[in-house]
């Protein structure tokens, strides 16, 4: 039993020590918020008709409908127009921030608020593409995706090199963090008013992310244990400060298991329900919306492709083969590889072909969690390549960014 007894010793020791897949959560959180800040700059000019005030799903229907799926949304507190331009200006402004990598922990748990505020408040106008990003906004508050690639992990590289230029280590006690502490109780006030107005669709122990956990458990509790991770880094930084490390840790790899395990659900309900279409089954499924004018951007080319029948049957009989495939490609890392870019330039014909840009596009994201760790650094350095030659002013101040970058210490990192 040695043997057994030391490899499982070993994987605890590696899901406990160090975050897993810091590149692939750093795509996953640069991609989704860039996909929803393109989708909410894009319905820019219709975002009253669409979540707002003059929609067709009043905000009387929406409560209703809220009160009955217990769905968390923002908007149905107040039917104001100044209550829907600033939660989506939050959204907007979450958005970038995140995409950016600033203050990672607050941000996300704010593009988390935008998303699910802005969605659940019409319901009917989603599609997979919003359930894929809904998914990952609620899964991005538990990941450490700020640890490389952002602005957190740009100030953490900072810190450590000021630190050894003063000829002491940065693992002691963390310095004053102004920015985040505003931040922090800025957060903290403007959830005290919201408990304090009263909001009935605020509960303590129902209606939240998950059974017996209310909304207003769950936010007040992330507010709480931002300021615990920063007062044992700054006050107790030995072994409370990794303790506190091991269940960050701990938390970040079960999410982005979870991430892994929600995106081969997607890919095995979606071919083994094809399977069972006799459209797919006889290779015509993909004609019939190739006729529609909805998904005809190109009319032309949707015409020239729906008039070459093998073409239709490959690519009817290729999505299902490839969407049934894929869980099991997991087992192969090469065959994982290639099916993976396959599924990708898939989803970039459908962004084309159909007219489908941010379904396509939040799918690749997920997608990426399976992306190879060396391709992505490889990726990362021919980037900081590229910026140094357009910025070489400004990155010759800023070192190229390691891998082994530290994990952000501010009280909102």
């Amino acid at each position: 039993m040695s043997a057994p007894l030391a490899s499982l010793a070993r994987g605890i020791d590696r899901v406990t020590r160090s975050p897993l897949g810091r590149y692939q959560t750093a795509v996953i959180r640069i991609g989704i918020s860039f996909a929803w800040l393109c989708f909410l700059l894009r319905e820019w000019p219709n975002r009253h008709e669409m979540y707002g005030p003059d929609g067709p799903w009043s905000w009387d229907m929406a409560r209703r409908l809220t009160a009955d799926n217990h769905a968390f949304t923002a908007l149905v507190w107040s039917d104001s127009a100044l209550w829907f331009e600033t939660v989506y200006a939050v959204a907007l402004v979450s958005s970038v921030l995140l995409m950016l990598g600033w203050r990672t922990r607050t941000m996300s748990v704010l593009f988390m608020i935008g998303v699910l505020s802005l969605q659940n408040r019409s319901v009917f106008l989603g599609d997979g593409g919003d359930n894929v990003i809904h998914l990952l906004a609620l899964y991005t508050v538990l990941t450490r995706c700020g640890l490389v690639w952002s602005l957190d992990a740009r100030r953490a590289r900072l810190r450590q090199q000021a630190a050894a230029a003063d000829g002491h280590s940065d693992k002691g006690r963390d310095g004053l963090d102004i920015t985040g502490i505003l931040l922090w109780a800025a957060c903290g006030l403007a959830l005290a008013v919201t408990q304090v107005l009263g909001q009935d669709r605020i509960s303590w122990t129902a209606d939240g992310p998950l059974p017996g956990l209310g909304w207003a458990s769950a936010l007040w509790g992330l507010w709480l244990v931002q300021g615990l991770w920063w007062y044992v880094r700054r006050y107790a930084p030995r072994e409370p400060r990794t303790v506190l490390d091991v269940f960050a840790n701990l938390a970040h790899n079960a999410t982005l298991l979870v991430i892994m395990a929600e995106v081969c659900l997607i890919y095995a309900t979606a071919g083994w329900y094809k399977i069972q279409g006799s459209r797919w089954q006889d290779g015509t499924a993909l004609y019939y919306p190739l006729h529609l004018d909805y998904f005809s951007p190109w009319p032309e080319l949707s015409h020239v492709l729906a008039g070459n029948s093998v073409i239709v049957l490959l690519l009817s009989y290729g999505t299902v083969a490839v969407q049934v495939a894929f869980p099991f490609t997991l087992l192969n890392r090469r065959a994982k590889n290639v099916l993976l870019a396959v599924m990708m330039c898939e989803h970039l014909g459908i962004a084309f072909t159909l007219g489908l840009p941010f379904f396509s596009l939040a799918m690749i994201v997920a997608d990426a969690v399976f992306l190879p760790t060396s391709f992505l650094r490889r990726v990362g350095a021919v980037t900081g390549r590229a910026r140094d030659r357009l910025l070489p002013a400004r990155t010759a101040r800023v070192p190229a960014q390691r891998a082994d970058d530290a994990a952000p210490h501010s009280l909102v990192g």
